[in-house]
């Protein structure tokens, strides 16, 4: 299984190196031709627990780790880390279903890749004296989860840049109390797009260099790294097979599946299930305000030159959505220089075009809607009074989009990502239509307070008697002990100073 980059395909890695590197030297991602030829026997693939098709799916995308390898990391990332036996159990929402992806232990479905990821990193640095040091930036839940995979890995240090001020007060808390001698975590001021954009930047730079000197080599955590999109095809190809199981479908029938992203990684993942065989129909691209992936999926251009918006749902507050370059390499044939050039097309001007042949092509497997706040605010209200399910913002946006685009008579799948507990704040102010940004009922605690987002947690659960998981609630008696912030420009000396001062590998 060779990989080589998207916008080149001279620059080559086997899937080890490519777990190890994270990012292409060129920018570009890693992608495989081997892909188109896998297909998987689903007939086969129902006898299988989750573990087993995880095991199924790795030794494919990944196999020049050994069958030994990919056994032992499975166990470690799946055996006894999640609350449900399941991993990711499939449940009703009115008459369609929530895949749900938030039992691992940050609550929310970055676990469901952040938990493989660093076993399959040291397996890969097994025998080597290579260090690594991640960098990865996070709108919200890839930083925790991320945080708490990679947490005192032996030669792997991680380093994590989020949005100050521009995650939920959960989110925040899960990162500032994070334990753990190998991690450092900084807000950086400007958006989750800065962010991004300076971490890739990392990759080419002089502080890289300086890093391999000393024997340190950068890697990432985020979606760009084929060792956190693999493990997420798992999760679409169990979805089917539990509606098999639960007589909604008959093996081989069509489903489509609606998924809520900003970085396009989790619907990406459905694409690659897709071409693996799995009977996907449609992969429905749900955005909230920041919708620069509905107007590409309905018009051909991509344009990031718009109003960045601070939404309820954050995670998703993205404009620059890098896996898409992965689908864009597939759906144009493996045009390594068409997608260069589009890249550069976008780095340049923030825009770019692809022709109308392409956009029909993708239009045939992906259909995209978008919600805003308001929109956002009355699903969550819909869901709970006409399901009785509580779900979270983003799940929310997909819940809106979902009802608007799903076909009649075609089994639909709602990736729900997370936790409605880790945004209890907006939920709670959802379902109870006050406000308290717009004078709306008060928290007892300033607004500014870090733990402001235990008050309506509380609130929550009184409201819905449901619990919060354990993981967030005892997030309150943990100090706060990460408060660095700093500027985009000063991320790079950042990253040099804590690797050599602070994170110990």
């Amino acid at each position: 299984m060779i990989y080589h980059s998207t916008r080149n395909e001279k620059e080559k890695a086997d899937s080890k190196e490519a777990v190890l590197t994270g990012l292409c030297r060129d920018g570009g991602l890693f992608v495989s031709d081997a892909l188109m030829d896998i297909k998987l026997d689903l007939r086969e693939l129902m006898g299988l627990s989750y573990e087993g098709t995880a095991k199924r799916i790795l030794s494919l995308l990944l196999n020049d780790y050994s069958t030994e390898e990919i056994s032992d990391a499975v166990s470690r990332a799946y055996g006894n880390t999640f609350s449900d036996a399941a991993v990711t159990p499939l449940t009703p929402i009115g008459k369609d279903w929530l895949l749900e992806l938030y039992h691992g232990p940050t609550c929310a479905f970055k676990d469901v890749a952040l938990q493989m990821l660093p076993q399959l990193m040291s397996k890969a640095l097994s025998g080597s004296e290579k260090k690594i040091l991640i960098v990865t930036a996070t709108s919200g839940d890839t930083g925790k989860a991320a945080l708490e995979g990679f947490k005192d890995v032996e030669n792997i240090g991680i380093a994590v840049f989020y949005p100050h001020r521009k995650v939920s007060d959960i989110q925040y808390l899960q990162m500032a109390t994070q334990e753990g001698e190998n991690v450092a975590v900084c807000a950086i001021e400007g958006n989750f797009d800065d962010a991004q954009t300076a971490v890739k930047k990392l990759f080419s730079s002089d502080i890289n260099k300086d890093l391999a000197k000393r024997g340190i080599f950068l890697s990432s955590a985020n979606s760009i790294n084929i060792g956190r999109l693999v493990p997420q095809i798992v999760y679409y190809f169990e979805a089917y097979k539990a509606l098999v199981k639960k007589g909604a479908i008959s093996l081989y029938d069509e489903v489509d599946f609606c998924v809520p992203t900003g970085n396009f990684g989790d619907v990406l993942a459905g694409y690659y299930a897709k071409l693996m065989g799995l009977p996907v129909g449609k992969l429905i691209v749900a955005s909230n305000a920041n919708n620069v992936l509905t107007d590409f999926l309905s018009k051909g251009v991509y344009d990031r030159n718009r109003e960045f918006k601070k939404t309820i749902s954050p995670s998703m507050d993205i404009l620059i959505s890098s896996n898409l370059e992965r689908m864009l390499y597939y759906m144009s044939g493996g045009d390594t220089e068409l997608i260069s050039e589009l890249m550069r097309e976008l780095s340049d001007t923030g825009s770019y075009e692809i022709s109308s042949d392409m956009l029909s092509r993708i239009r045939e497997v992906f259909d995209s809607g978008c919600a805003d706040d308001s929109e956002t605010r009355e699903a969550i209200r819909e869901a709970y009074r006409e399901t009785g399910r509580l779900i979270d913002p983003h799940t929310a946006v997909g819940y809106k989009v979902m009802k608007e685009k799903k076909r009649p008579d075609i089994p639909c799948v709602l990736l729900s990502t997370a936790s409605p507990f880790k945004f209890c704040h907006d939920v709670w102010e959802a379902l109870s239509g006050e406000d308290a940004s717009k004078g709306g009922a008060e928290p007892p605690m300033a607004s500014t307070d870090e733990k402001d987002g235990f008050y309506y947690m509380d609130r929550l659960s009184e409201k819905t008697g449901e619990k919060a998981p354990l993981a967030l609630s005892r997030l309150r008696e943990k100090p706060v002990i990460r408060r660095d912030v700093v500027a985009i420009n000063d991320m790079p000396s950042y990253v040099l100073r804590e690797a050599m001062e602070n994170i110990r590998f």
